[in-house]
């Protein structure tokens, strides 16, 4: 029996030894940190609870510029006045919305695109006057304005964003 034991461990002693598994290199994904943005603040409104005429004629105006833009995602602040300026649109290219929190630092906004995997799309945003330009800047884009006036409703900021670059222009609308 003491033999078959000493067979055994100079058996084992006799076998090549594993390997180490070498970590398999994770090719980058190209898409992630990069995307085109649209940025615009939500249409005028009343009371905060619903757009005013003007606001509906602004919202339908962003319809008409962004049909044919191909956005994937819209992205609103839980106010109802971003909801009822991305309907027309939403509803006509049948695009799903996320509801973003605003803040001062775009922070919640990337988590959003990231958890649902929006890198490399299509985004509309439509946020508030004073956390427009703080999205662009996290975006790492240079903000053609240092804020958006309380009364300007018809800048629309388009975010060029690479892995490399971000471009931000505004037009109005």
């Amino acid at each position: 029996m003491r033999y078959v034991v000493i067979l055994l461990l100079s058996c084992m002693a006799c076998q090549q030894p594993l390997t180490e598994r070498q970590p398999v290199p994770v090719s980058e994904d190209s898409t992630f940190l990069t995307g085109v943005f649209y940025l615009v603040r939500h249409a005028q409104e009343c009371d905060s609870t619903m757009l005013t005429d003007s606001g509906y004629a602004k919202a339908g105006a962003l319809y008409r510029f962004l049909k044919d833009s191909g956005v994937q995602r819209i992205y609103i602040t839980p106010n109802s006045s971003a909801r009822e300026t991305a309907e027309s649109l939403r509803t006509y290219a049948q695009i799903d919305t996320v509801t973003y929190t605003p803040d001062s630092s775009g922070e919640d906004l990337l988590y959003e695109i990231t958890r649902r995997e929006d890198w490399g799309k299509r985004l509309l945003i439509i946020g508030q006057q004073k956390t427009l330009v703080p999205v662009i800047r996290s975006l790492k884009a240079k903000a053609p304005v240092d804020s958006v006036k309380e009364t300007d409703y018809s800048s629309l900021f388009i975010v060029r964003k690479s892995r490399d670059t971000a471009m931000c222009k505004r037009i109005r609308y």
